[in-house]
């Protein structure tokens, strides 16, 4: 009994340092670009606009700016917000799952890091959804198929102009004019 009462514990301790030590690359993702940072912004804009379901641009942030006004020293970091009002009003319509607006809107970061490469950070929305039921589960379901179709790049057509400004600098049609979720 003591035997079976110890491996139960010891099994216990394994998958929570699994779990401890891989969380963070589940619920997050990171994919190389081919471009510098701001083409691979501007053509993630441009595939935002571009996807329908209700996308539009809600604003650009520069998380590094801050930093540097301070006197510090970063590498770009530059984050491009997006939301849908097909996926956020079922959310935010719903008084048990209002709490989820901290989701809102969809951030993808693009920044370069000591290699001199440019990456692309994602959150894992199809398991972050699946997290809080079938609704919600389903929802993100999209959202992270929408997503993958955002960082897909045709490297021969020319990089579109990057989309400057704050929050609603460019909606992308009725469905976002007033500048995101």
């Amino acid at each position: 009994m003591v035997k079976i009462i110890g491996g139960f514990f010891a099994g216990v301790t394994v998958i929570g340092l699994l779990v401890y030590n891989f969380a963070g690359s589940l619920m997050f993702r990171e994919v190389p670009s081919p471009f510098g940072v701001e083409e691979t912004v501007a053509r993630i804009q441009q595939n935002i606009l571009n996807a329908g379901n209700g996308w539009s641009l809600s604003g650009l942030r520069n998380a590094a700016k801050p930093i540097e006004a301070d006197g510090g020293n970063v590498l770009p970091v530059l984050m491009i917000e997006a939301c849908s009002t097909k996926y956020s009003a079922p959310i935010l319509k719903d008084d048990s799952l209002r709490f989820l607006s901290n989701l809102m809107p969809c951030k993808i970061s693009v920044y370069k890091k000591n290699d001199g490469k440019t990456y692309i950070g994602l959150m894992n929305a199809q398991l972050i959804g699946s997290l809080f039921g079938r609704k919600v589960g389903e929802i993100m379901g999209h959202v992270a198929a929408d997503q993958a179709k955002f960082i897909v790049f045709d490297a021969s057509k020319p990089a579109p102009a990057m989309i400057k400004g704050g929050s609603g600098a460019a909606g992308g049609g009725a469905a976002g004019a007033a500048g995101g979720c």
